[in-house]
């Protein structure tokens, strides 16, 4: 299923390397672009593998903040 998060604090393509790095690797992600310019990262994700506490979590983790 295709989802998109948004998050607080993205400056540049730095933040968004790192929040790509930490989403991407997590199973049953696919297709994970972030954009600090949207403030938004956009991914597929199967369900029965992951759930989107976990892609929040790994967001938060890298120091920002989720808005939804």
């Amino acid at each position: 299923m295709d989802q998109k998060i948004y998050v607080a604090g993205m400056l540049g393509p730095d933040d968004e390397k790192k929040i790509f790095e930490a989403v991407s690797v997590i199973r049953g992600v696919s297709n994970c672009t972030v954009s600090f310019e949207k403030a938004q990262v956009a991914f597929s994700l199967d369900e029965s593998a992951a759930d989107l506490d976990k892609i929040k979590t790994a967001i938060s983790s890298c120091g920002f903040d989720v808005l939804g």
